[in-house]
């Protein structure tokens, strides 16, 4: 059966309406997000707007609360991206400006590019990554769903490369770095 959104009385004042809104130019980026922007080639500033999401950096905190999506806005120079990961939920790409190559598969082999506006949705559990194919910075607007989806999927490859360099991801899924010996 389908069911119908109920025609209410509820209202809103413009000032209760003010804690939904988030303005793009109070949002700052974070460029250490996840465990691969550690890694050469997957650098990115990322603006999170709704919802923590995945994030992996506990100090982020979204403007807005998280009902049933994550949105943010994904920055990159050009050949930079995110690395083959996997999500709980479906994941949504829209390039906001510029050519994004979406990739996706066990390997990664499957591509596709998107100009702007174009969109698609990544199915659940399919591993994806993305990177900016065009020739200036551009930046892509990316929804996971769900009110908690969960932490994202690294290969153990990837892993092993972040914790080569010092970092690690805690048994909660954030980010640290590897505390090292005192002398």
């Amino acid at each position: 059966m389908v069911q119908t959104a109920p025609v209410t009385d509820l209202d809103f004042t413009e000032a209760e309406m003010a804690s939904h809104v988030a303005r793009f130019r109070d949002i700052p980026s974070t460029a250490k997000s996840f465990i691969d922007t550690r890694l050469p080639g997957h650098e990115r500033d990322i603006y999170t707007i709704i919802g923590g999401g995945v994030l992996e950096d506990p100090d982020i905190r979204p403007p807005l609360p998280a009902q049933d999506f994550h949105l943010a806005i994904i920055r990159a120079d050009p050949g930079k991206g995110a690395a083959l990961h996997s999500h709980l939920t479906q994941e949504v790409f829209m390039p906001l400006s510029g050519q994004w190559a979406i990739c996706w598969g066990p390997d990664g082999a499957r591509e596709v590019v998107l100009e702007r506006y174009d969109t698609i949705s990544v199915p659940v559990q399919v591993m994806r990554g993305f990177r900016n194919v065009g020739a200036e910075s551009a930046m892509m607007l990316a929804i996971v769903g769900g009110h908690d989806p969960g932490r994202v999927g690294w290969p153990a490859a990837m892993q092993t490369m972040v914790r080569n360099i010092g970092y690690e991801l805690t048994a909660d899924g954030t980010l640290r770095e590897i505390p090292r010996p005192l002398p």
